[in-house]
């Protein structure tokens, strides 16, 4: 067997469903995608995107002694229906995600694992990895390296993955041969789209972010236009509806790591109990979440939006306790959701 082939196999008994390599610069067209989001303004208050676009856009000016990118999946499939919350708006809807450990620390672990693997076969190899926090566009490079393809909702899918997987990346050195890149196989279907609460998509393979929930409840700062406060729902962190309407999912792989497993008590907790959180027992619910990289006034603010949109009264004394809140967003959303639930009554 050669280097790649055993790179290949041991990654797999790492934990990673699928591995693919591409080289640095095998997707030129990313940069000209880039800038084009970004001057439309779809980027919204990210501006670490435009500040970096030199870097995210040319993988290869990263690292310029990079030869190689390998590209890794991670499954992280749930074992329940995660639209099912929607139907419970006294609940709150976390993206599958964020329900179980942070991935960044979990896959970097995983990855750090491969690649003193590779040194070990190949001293003179270097390498860098990245998850997730460094200017690394993931996802052309992840369909370039074949392991799936950008569907018309900009997400990677795959035939043999489906949607619920994670990316990572090992720069290297080494010159392994490359895999074939993968085409689009979304066909006719529209089902992401059409599901999408905010109409977040002016296109197939296009994303405003500044309309997606995802976006407006992890990276906005502030409060949020009253329009889309109402299209949120009970969605209080990220939104799961264009990954899990995807009919590719039937070919989902289960998760092998049970710490992505969705912990009880974020499944589907009460809107009441979130709302009480302050500082002190926001950091200590989600210690080792990446819920907690939002910090507790933005997520107050997302719980005190949901309250305002699930029509239950009997929240709005929950909201009234937060009238007064130190955070202006929080006050200001605690000031919606009490009009707006007795507008509803």
């Amino acid at each position: 067997m050669s280097l790649r082939d055993d790179l290949v196999a041991f990654a797999q008994e790492a934990g990673f469903a699928k591995v693919g390599i591409c080289r640095p610069d095998a997707v030129p067209e990313t940069a000209d995608r880039l800038a084009a989001f970004v001057d439309a303004g779809m980027h919204g208050q990210m501006a670490w995107m435009a500040e970096r676009m030199h870097w995210r856009g040319n993988a290869a000016a990263l690292w310029p002694e990079a030869k190689s990118v390998i590209m890794l999946a991670e499954p992280y499939t749930p074992d329940h229906d995660p639209l099912a919350v929607l139907d419970q708006p006294d609940r709150a809807a976390i993206s599958v995600y964020a329900q179980g450990r942070d991935y960044h620390d979990v896959l970097k672990k995983r990855l750090k694992k491969v690649g003193r693997w590779l040194i070990e076969q190949s001293p003179e190899a270097e390498i860098k990895v990245f998850v997730d926090t460094a200017p690394v566009m993931e996802k052309p490079l992840a369909q370039a390296a074949g392991l799936g393809w950008q569907g018309k909702h900009t997400n990677l899918l795959g035939r043999d993955l489906g949607s619920w997987f994670f990316l990572g990346a090992i720069f290297t050195t080494v010159a392994f041969d490359v895999d074939e890149p993968e085409a689009s196989h979304c066909g006719s279907c529209t089902a992401c789209l059409d599901i999408c609460p905010t109409k977040a998509f002016p296109a197939p393979y296009r994303l405003d972010a500044r309309r997606c929930i995802s976006y407006l409840t992890i990276e906005h700062k502030g409060p949020v236009d009253l329009d889309l406060r109402v299209m949120m729902g009970n969605r209080i962190y990220g939104c799961d509806d264009c990954l899990a309407i995807c009919p590719w999912n039937k070919f989902a792989q289960e998760g092998r790591d049970a710490k992505y497993n969705s912990r009880a008590d974020l499944l589907s907790p009460p809107l009441a109990e979130l709302a009480g959180l302050d500082d002190t027992a926001f950091r200590a619910r989600f210690s080792g979440s990446p819920i907690k990289r939002i910090g507790r006034d933005r997520f107050v603010r997302n719980v005190l939006y949901a309250i305002g949109n699930s029509g239950d009264s009997a929240l709005a004394d929950v909201a009234r306790g937060l009238l007064g809140d130190p955070d202006p967003a929080v006050a200001d959303a605690a000031i919606w959701a009490v009009d707006r639930l007795s507008t509803q009554t």
